[in-house]
């Protein structure tokens, strides 16, 4: 295993790696660098620089009037955002997912190559490739069983390249991924829905995505109840992702009881004739058992007011936190079991194989996952897609 090789053979290997790049880079700048400006005319000529773009916040802002810009930038845009945009949806969600996952398939394909290079398919490689999975947060036992089945294919000679070995570990993932529980269908009415999560890992904003697809794309009757009571101005934050969604919500004064609120929310959907229902619950960690109580008691209440509900509880995870998601999600599904996931920020993170490891070890639905952070960017889950657009 790749824990039990040489050090020194490592070390060699990336030094030469270093070098080769290193003279790479040298070699371009002799090329091409322009000569450096006289600092005295550079400081003149410079434009004031712009202020670093604040990072987009949780909650979303009404969207207005877009500002003029400049003729000048005008002229050095490439192409109007409009176009841009109509040139993205053509793409497909392929194509969007294997943008939105660079990260983590230059972690993966990109280090296949390298330790293939000038190699046959071998125990040794696959030793290699199984740290190369491990560090992209496949998880040990998912990786284990990943190496297993391509150590079947090297003895039968199946494999003679890079590319075929790209293939072969692209339909095992594929494999993993499906090897899960069907995500509950939503025949109820109301069906109702329960987002729990972490604070900090999207949870808000990923239920206001999730009501503009229902409200907008699929065409149901959504109503959104503000259970998250605790957390500062979130049942504001919810109201705006309402307004944006079209759809209705129900909300009670800061620090009610969010069994209360859901117990209202429920019973307003009845009386309006709404047919779904997805209620925001306050983020807690999930090693806090007091609160981890309180989402039971919310499920409870939920339960007595429509028999069966909550039809379906999804737990939202940051991709970026790796392995610590997997650790989330069993302990949010021992207290409250889950029916499917969210993953959020899989577009800014070189651990997108939590998502492999996640299935692997709770065999629970990813249902959706998040690509960026429009409106329509939480999409639907497909596992062929997901295995292609890693290599």
């Amino acid at each position: 295993m790749f824990w039990r090789k040489k050090k020194k053979k490592q070390e060699a290997e990336d030094q030469r790696e270093a070098a080769a790049q290193q003279a790479e880079e040298d070699s371009g700048r002799e090329e091409a660098a322009p000569p450096e400006p006289d600092p005295a005319q550079a400081v003149d000529a410079a434009p004031a620089p712009e202020a670093p773009a604040a990072a987009e916040p949780d909650t979303p802002e009404p969207t207005g009037e877009p500002a003029q810009q400049p003729a000048a930038e005008e002229q050095t845009r490439p192409e109007p955002a409009g176009e841009e945009e109509a040139s993205e949806k053509k793409r497909g969600f392929f194509g969007r997912m294997a943008d939105r996952l660079l990260k983590t398939r230059e972690k993966i394909s990109g280090s296949i190559d390298r330790i293939t290079l000038g190699k046959k398919i071998d125990d040794e490689v696959l030793d290699e490739l199984e740290e190369v999975l491990v560090t992209a947060d496949l998880g040990v036992p998912t990786t284990l069983e990943l190496i297993e089945g391509l150590r079947g294919k090297v003895a039968r000679k199946e494999l003679d390249d890079a590319e075929a070995l790209k293939k072969a570990l692209a339909q095992g993932i594929q494999t993993v991924l499906e090897n899960t529980a069907p995500p509950p269908s939503r025949d109820n009415d109301p069906h109702v829905i329960m987002v729990v999560g972490v604070n900090g890992v999207g949870k808000t904003t990923s239920i206001g995505k999730l009501a503009h697809r229902f409200q907008q794309t699929e065409k149901r009757q959504v109503l959104l109840a503000a259970g998250d009571t605790f957390r500062a101005a979130a049942g504001e934050q919810l109201e705006v992702w309402a307004q944006r969604a079209g759809c209705d919500i129900v909300r009670q004064k800061h620090g009610a009881d969010p069994s209360a609120v859901a117990w209202d929310a429920v019973d307003a959907a009845q009386n309006r004739g709404k047919d779904l229902v997805i209620i925001d619950t306050a983020g807690r960690l999930h090693t806090k058992v007091n609160l981890m109580e309180e989402l039971k008691k919310v499920q409870r209440v939920v339960a007595k007011r429509l028999p069966g509900a909550p039809h379906e509880v999804l737990l939202v995870l940051d991709a970026t936190t790796g392995q610590n998601a997997v650790s989330q999600a069993k302990l949010f599904h021992q207290a409250v079991p889950l029916n499917g996931l969210i993953l959020t920020k899989l577009d800014g993170t070189a651990k997108g194989g939590v998502v492999v490891a996640i299935a692997k070890e709770l065999k629970l639905p990813i249902c959706y996952v998040g690509l960026g952070e429009g409106i329509e960017d939480l999409r639907p889950f497909d596992p062929a897609e997901f295995a292609k657009a890693l290599f």
